[in-house]
């Protein structure tokens, strides 16, 4: 997508940090750390992956900035081998994370963060992933999205003038969820090659 001209902007994500530059200087997407404000499609964005936004108990809210700094993921690369520190991140995830399991507490939890976001600032469209629940609320502000779990669900989201849509990829096309906007539902999913 990116070679053939298309902006893509990637939002690093709790298990990301770890591959430092290489989306930004192999793909050429913009690297998002924290949360990405544009308009696009005649609507406000904030957008983050919404780690970072979780509320997080004691331990976790001490971890998360460490675990963000290039120094770490540089000792991170250099201690390990690549199947080593797979597997302790996967043995992580699962011992202490959803390993791609939605939390529905912490669904929650980002969708108030969201909600709130939309009544501080001049956002309409509020978008976190993290939590791998799909979510399309509207709200008196704006509305907020998670597009869900693409990994396991296949589920992706789409904007345009109308606003945001969710869809699933199943059997080589996307079909618009249940849970879309009214609005959105009658449209079609853009063309994906």
């Amino acid at each position: 997508m990116a070679d053939a001209g298309v902006e893509v902007v990637y939002a690093v994500g709790n298990r990301d940090p770890w591959h430092l530059d290489y989306v930004a200087s192999e793909i050429g997407a913009i690297l998002v750390r924290d949360v990405w404000r544009a308009r696009r499609a005649g609507h406000a964005l904030y957008i983050a992956h919404g780690d970072q936004q979780e509320p997080a108990g004691w331990l976790a809210s001490r971890l998360k900035p460490l675990l963000r700094v290039p120094l770490m993921a540089r000792l991170y690369r250099m201690s390990l081998p690549g199947d080593a520190g797979y597997g302790l991140m996967r043995w992580v995830s699962t011992r202490f994370g959803s390993d791609g399991v939605p939390r529905p507490r912490a669904a929650a939890a980002l969708a108030a963060v969201a909600r709130t976001t939309l009544a501080a600032t001049d956002a309409d469209l509020v978008a976190f992933g993290h939590v791998h629940a799909t979510a399309l609320e509207t709200t008196p502000n704006g509305a907020y999205l998670n597009p869900g779990y693409w990994f396991g669900d296949r589920t992706f989201a789409t904007l345009d003038a109308a606003g945001p849509s969710l869809w699933r990829w199943r059997d080589g096309a996307a079909e618009p969820l249940q849970i879309a906007a009214p609005a959105a539902a009658a449209r079609t999913a853009p063309a994906l090659s």
